[in-house]
């Protein structure tokens, strides 16, 4: 069975800085792309950050810049590196994986930036 369980999000003001972590088991984990997608509300869910196997990544482009993400395949991490937050990353965040034709998401963390 698939388990992603992502932690980390929190209650910051504009300008900070958050990491957020995915931890994966019932996959090898090494072997799959993983992404990060986040879902404000009222507003449908979006890829922020893709990064392959061999730790190549893509961002979209409101994140370029401020957002690094990045895995460890030993302890099955994928991170979300979060700096100069704004208002507008406010968001529900989840880390997906697709894994024998199909997706897997976690539960999502809540990130709120507000002054």
């Amino acid at each position: 069975q698939v388990h992603l369980v992502e932690s980390g999000g929190a209650l910051v003001q504009p300008g900070e800085s958050l990491t957020l972590s995915c931890k994966a088991s019932g996959i090898n984990f090494r072997l799959f792309a993983m992404d990060w997608y986040r879902q404000a509300p009222g507003k449908e869910r979006e890829l922020v950050a893709h990064i392959t196997t061999d730790h190549s990544a893509n961002y979209i482009d409101s994140v370029k810049g401020r957002f690094t993400i990045s895995r460890d395949n030993i302890r099955r991490v994928l991170k979300l590196q979060m700096d100069s937050l704004r208002p507008e990353d406010t968001a529900v965040y989840y880390c997906t994986t697709k894994y024998r034709g199909r997706d897997y998401w976690g539960q999502g963390t809540q990130v709120t930036v507000s002054s």
